[in-house]
């Protein structure tokens, strides 16, 4: 299956790209943004992803596209990526966080129990997999993790069940977690979701540390924008959308409370960002129909003021859970 941007109109409506201008997609994957970006107008776009696998797609887009630079790298470094290419300021940045269609759609990387494979889920192929996680982890970080970032009601229930087995063999295959996982639930009981879905994206948002590159990344294009800059993000997850939402609002001066007639403005820091989506931007009946992974997307966006930048997001009031797991498995 091939990637299908996600709200394209609307970030592109949001980004509002320019003649001679610099962008940045922190989340390449198969380029959904980037191509329509470049497509709009004559400006240039660095593309970043940590997947060895989008830069390659990238690299094969610039062969065509000359206003287009694969960036290796976490977007959660953006500026320090972008200032060893001697650029400094940006006027856009875009992110489409979580795992793309590519990362989904092929079994040999783990992410699904659709086609089976490695448990893996490693969006850049290193560090501690799905596998060392299911099978180390303490039984009670196990649960959070998963009630947690997968908003799972049995997380208990499934956390016993996978200690419970790896006593007898590890968990090394997409399939034998699902399986583990639905007969510790007992079964689909009529539900369209696998039994599995909330678990399996527990652990990638887990093993990606997702929440906390999306915080990273907020403080970066924060640094890196320069006045009037935009910043466009889309999120799938209710944590995510959270997270830049909390940004956004603490960056604009405004306080939680209030109403959005007269929110209620703190004190502090000048804002370093105009909000642009009263709230968040959902796709239409159209876009879900013809593609269903866009019904939990979300879009939020704001313009760079001339104020300095706030900091770090996580030491300036941006909430980021741990879980109480404060370390990955080794």
């Amino acid at each position: 299956m091939s990637h299908v941007p996600v709200l394209l109109a609307e970030v592109l409506d949001m980004l509002v790209p320019a003649n001679d201008e610099l962008h940045v997609d922190g989340t390449f994957g198969g380029g959904g943004y980037t191509r329509p970006v470049l497509a709009a107008a004559d400006c240039h776009v660095f593309a970043i992803d940590r997947d060895l696998a989008a830069i390659d797609r990238a690299e094969t887009l610039a062969l065509e596209a000359p206003g287009l630079t694969p960036v290796l790298g976490r977007f959660g470094e953006m500026d320090k990526l972008l200032a060893a290419l001697s650029v400094t300021q940006v006027d856009g940045v875009m992110l489409d966080i979580g795992v793309s269609s590519f990362q989904i759609d092929e079994g040999a990387r783990g992410f699904s129990f659709m086609r089976d494979g490695p448990l893996d889920m490693r969006m850049g192929q290193a560090g501690p997999s799905a596998a060392d996680i299911v099978n180390q982890m303490a039984e009670a970080d196990l649960a959070r993790v998963i009630y947690q970032l997968g908003e799972e009601r049995q997380s208990r229930r499934i956390a016993r069940a996978l200690v419970n087995r790896r006593v007898e063999r590890r968990f090394e295959t997409t399939l034998d977690l699902a399986d583990t996982i639905e007969r510790a639930v007992g079964g689909r009981r009529g539900k369209k979701a696998h039994p599995a879905t909330l678990t399996f994206q527990a652990l990638r948002m887990f093993v990606n540390d997702e929440l906390g590159e999306l915080a990273r990344g907020l403080g970066a294009a924060e640094r890196l924008l320069r006045p009037g800059g935009r910043l466009v993000v889309v999120t799938f997850h209710s944590l995510e959308d959270r997270l830049v939402k909390t940004f956004f609002r603490s960056r604009s001066g405004q306080a939680s409370g209030g109403s959005r007639y007269r929110p209620e403005l703190v004190s502090g820091p000048a804002a370093s960002f105009e909000v642009l989506t009263r709230k968040a931007v959902e796709p239409g009946e159209a876009e879900t129909t013809a593609n269903p992974r866009a019904r939990s997307a979300r879009l939020r966006a704001g313009r760079r003021t001339g104020a300095p930048a706030w900091g770090d997001p996580v030491e300036t009031g941006v909430q980021v859970p741990t879980f109480g797991v404060r370390q990955r498995v080794a």
